[in-house]
């Protein structure tokens, strides 16, 4: 194995870790607020954290992404000391998982641990492949079984289809799954019509997973692409606001066809900005 995963303490990145981990050990022990926290106190935190780290990937923020690395790398250390103290890993045991486990999912860098080979492979989708078979020879009984409950369900959407695909469940072309959607939203209609609340909300949500899969196909990433959206209605509808105030105009006093007008005017005027 190549000498890299054995360079010594002086290394910088080293250095930079160890110093986090003592900074862990002196707040654990000293800090009034580090002392009380738990695994479950912090998973709020993590989860927020996580966010914003989203929204600095989303607006390409450098200096931002930088930061909430460090906010996270925090929470995986303080995790990590956590289970120490209730004897149940540490974290050379957090690190060394993670290591072995690329390794294994690598047989195409790394050698087959059960035939000693290296695998062949000549596309991202072979790689993919073979990394949900491999997690399955890991014990798992199923390929959903890595997609966690809690995820938003936009992004479960998009990482359960990813994952049935690689073992074959999955359309051939765009076209096909653009005939899915409609299909989809005339089934949803039907059942306004027959005012079925509960099969509106399954239809609904058929039709939405039906987006999403299209979304893989004309490779549009559907979270990101909704929160443009959120967005520049916010900026929109802001616009009206400003405008209304400046004109002394009541917008709640406005009917929609004024309303319309304001909002085709911020369509206009924020033109420039792509909004």
């Amino acid at each position: 194995m190549s000498t890299k995963y054995t360079e010594s303490n002086t290394d910088p990145r080293l250095e930079a870790f160890r110093r986090l981990l003592d900074i862990m050990d002196e707040l654990r022990e000293q800090c009034p607020w580090d002392k009380k926290q738990t695994e479950q106190t912090l998973r709020k935190l993590t989860i927020e954290e996580t966010y914003e780290l989203s929204d600095a990937i989303i607006t390409e923020d450098w200096k931002s992404i930088k930061e909430e690395l460090g906010d996270l790398f925090l929470h995986l250390v303080f995790y990590s000391k956590i289970g120490k103290e209730k004897g149940q890993f540490d974290v050379t045991d957090v690190l060394n998982g993670i290591a072995d486990k690329l390794i294994f999912r690598h047989p195409h860098i790394y050698a087959d641990p059960t035939t000693g080979e290296t695998i062949k492979v000549s596309s991202e989708e072979e790689v993919l492949k073979n990394w949900e078979k491999l997690k399955l020879k890991e014990g798992k009984k199923s390929i959903l079984e890595g997609v966690p409950k809690s995820l938003p369900p936009i992004t479960k959407s998009h990482r359960i289809q990813d994952k049935v695909k690689n073992v074959g469940f999955d359309w051939d072309n765009k076209e096909q799954v653009l005939d899915k959607v409609m299909e989809e939203l005339k089934e949803l209609d039907e059942a306004v019509v027959s005012n079925n609340q509960e099969e509106i909300e399954l239809e609904f949500g058929d039709v939405l997973f039906a987006l999403i899969n299209y979304s893989r196909f004309i490779d549009v990433d559907a979270e990101r692409a909704l929160e443009k959206t959120n967005q520049k209605f916010i900026k929109r509808f802001q616009w009206m606001e400003k405008y209304a105030t400046e004109k002394e105009l009541n917008m709640q006093e406005m009917n929609l066809t004024q309303l319309d007008e304001l909002w085709n005017m911020a369509k206009e005027s924020l033109k420039a900005e792509n909004l």
